[in-house]
């Protein structure tokens, strides 16, 4: 195994698994803001289906290349439900019963009104197919308790942690998000900058086009990059004014730009990209 979970968090991606979000919405926006609030670089956003070869050597590759993965979907209780398998298969690991996922969800576990006779204790169909969500990736050498997190102590659903940096969520919005939030606290001690003050962006309106203003934004490029500061120029399509940004984790010094870059770009500074907008450049 590697020592990823040894070292700081820097670098983050995710991987969204499962045929259904194919052509639909993903969680890979709320982690991008996530991350973003952490001061975490999201390096990589990667969709696949369910196909155990795709999540493997997935899931493999991000976790040599990235400091914190994250996947999400493909953990609930039906056929095509793979990613534990797939995950415990591509690093080399059995699946095991994870008796305290297991004891919390027949705790928490609300009777569902199209199975009045469901037994927790008589084998069946519905009992084994609830099994599958809490046979997890288990490293027998490693403790178990930072295999397993439960971020939230109203939700019996693990984070199964995978070769040190591999965090497996599920894919259903409300939980992922639950989830993820609830990692903050075992995530803040191995961050570059501990106390989670994370990324700050200045966003700029500027009138100007994008050919007016790349000499400019060229040169301070160069110059605010030795204070880890990128700036950015984002054209907006069918609108008037286009969008400068600064983006860097010390405030202070970002603060201190503000002036010269609005001087520079004719443009002001702006808390939303349309806050300058004429009601005639929006659509109706």
């Amino acid at each position: 195994m590697s020592a990823a979970g040894d070292r700081l968090i820097q670098t983050a991606a995710c991987l969204i698994i499962g045929d259904e979000v194919l052509g639909g919405k993903t969680n890979s926006a709320y982690l991008a803001k996530w991350c973003f609030s952490l001061g975490i670089g999201l390096k990589r956003i990667e969709v696949i289906e369910d196909d155990e070869s795709e999540i493997m050597e997935a899931v493999k590759r991000m976790s040599n290349r990235y400091d914190f993965v994250v996947t999400s979907g493909g953990i609930g209780p039906t056929h095509d439900d793979i990613t534990y398998q797939s995950i415990a298969k591509a690093f080399g690991l059995p699946l095991k019963l994870h008796q305290e996922a297991y004891d919390k969800m027949k705790k928490l576990s609300k009777p569902h009104p199209k199975q009045p006779n469901f037994d927790w204790d008589v084998d069946s169909p519905a009992l084994r197919a609830r099994l599958r969500m809490v046979y997890l990736p288990t490293d027998e050498s490693r403790p178990l308790s930072e295999q397993f997190i439960f971020p939230q102590e109203d939700m019996w659903v693990p984070v199964s942690v995978v070769n040190r940096n591999v965090h497996i969520l599920p894919g259903v919005p409300l939980l992922f998000q639950k989830l993820l939030d609830g990692l903050k606290p075992h995530i803040l001690p191995r961050l570059v900058d501990p106390e989670g003050k994370g990324t700050h962006r200045i966003m700029i309106s500027t009138p100007l086009p994008e050919s007016a203003v790349a000499e400019f934004l060229t040169e301070l490029a160069a110059k605010v990059e030795p204070h880890g500061v990128k700036v950015g120029s984002y054209p907006r399509w069918g609108r008037k004014r286009n969008t400068v940004t600064l983006v860097g984790r010390d405030k202070e010094y970002l603060e201190s730009l503000v002036a010269e870059v609005e001087a520079a770009v004719q443009g002001k500074r702006v808390s939303k990209e349309d806050e300058l907008d004429e009601p005639a450049d929006k659509k109706l």
